[in-house]
């Protein structure tokens, strides 16, 4: 069975095996050419990468998979913790549940099940550090990083109040929503409002239609969101990161100052930083095909993948 959207689909879903966390995948049908494994952020499901910015990168050239993390989506969900608070979980000194080198983990045995030996990685807001950690930690399963509304990789604790917003934030943990599948629903079309960029239009019927099919737990999921956010890192400083590196951001996000994004560039070597004047913490649809052509030419400056490629994308 497959998900229709636009002119592909996406596969049935599969599991990847990290020890004893199961991490579900799929794949774009119909794309082909150099590998890309999309990583999305804070306890969300792979459904929210918009399809139509996948085949953007479809068009582009690239063979497009997406996958969730643990504690997310249709992956494995960890047992609860003492945390369940997200902003302690982010200023805490250690993480209950995992590390972040799990993490990074997961997305390597999404790799291996797909037959890749090496791919871009595209990571949105804590997907973009767990990019960048997968980089440092895996140098040679990696090809590029683009890292889209992220922190820098290396910081943590209290370092991270530079960098955050907090009025939305507070404003969303404040919120109240049903128990049940309305509540669900409701929750995320508040992340997709707070988040929408301020100069681009706000389709909120279709946000409503597209939430509707796609209902995800994960924004009311403050347990799962303390386990992801409170997962610490004790691998390389930023610094060491060693693959052709794209930092995107959008100048009007409310959660992330693009300070963050400027320091992401200053760390790694040959980094490029890309903003967007209007843009949020989210990824427009105008936007779409500049992002797949930045992804384009970021990989153009990357090692080439192994001969045999990855392997076919089935229905």
């Amino acid at each position: 069975m497959t998900e229709v959207r636009g002119q592909r689909a996406w596969t049935a879903t599969r599991h990847a095996d990290n020890g004893a966390v199961e991490v579900a995948f799929d794949q774009l049908t119909g794309s082909r050419g150099e590998p890309l494994l999309l990583i999305m952020g804070l306890a969300t499901a792979r459904f929210w990468w918009p399809t139509g910015l996948c085949e953007a990168f479809a068009d582009a050239g690239f063979a497009v998979a997406r996958y969730d993390q643990r504690d997310a989506g249709e992956s494995t969900r960890m047992p609860d913790t003492a945390a369940a608070n997200p902003f302690k979980a982010l200023f805490g000194k250690r993480g209950d549940a995992y590390t972040s080198e799990d993490m990074t983990d997961d997305a390597v045995a999404v790799l291996d099940a797909l037959g890749w030996e090496r791919a871009h990685v595209f990571g949105h807001s804590l997907g973009g550090a767990i990019a960048q950690r997968l980089a440092l930690r895996h140098p040679d399963r990696v090809l590029s990083v683009t890292s889209s509304a992220a922190l820098p990789s290396d910081v943590s604790g209290l370092g991270v109040l530079r960098y955050l917003r907090f009025g939305l934030l507070a404003k969303l943990a404040r919120a109240r929503f049903p128990e049940g599948r309305e509540g669900d629903i409701e929750a995320s079309l508040a992340v997709w409002r707070g988040i929408a960029s301020p100069g681009y239009p706000f389709d909120e019927a279709a946000a409503r239609a597209w939430v509707e099919a796609e209902v995800d737990s994960g924004p009311r999921d403050t347990k799962a969101q303390s386990r992801q956010i409170g997962a610490q890192w004790h691998g390389p400083a930023l610094r060491e990161l060693r693959r052709p590196t794209l930092v995107l951001h959008g100048e009007q996000d409310p959660i992330l100052r693009v300070t963050a994004a400027r320091a992401t560039t200053r760390a790694v070597d040959g980094a490029r930083l890309v903003t967007f004047p209007g843009v949020g913490h989210d990824l427009p649809a105008a936007l779409w095909p500049a992002i797949a052509r930045e992804v384009r030419q970021l990989a153009a400056a990357a090692p080439a993948p192994s001969a045999g490629g990855p392997r076919p994308v089935t229905a």
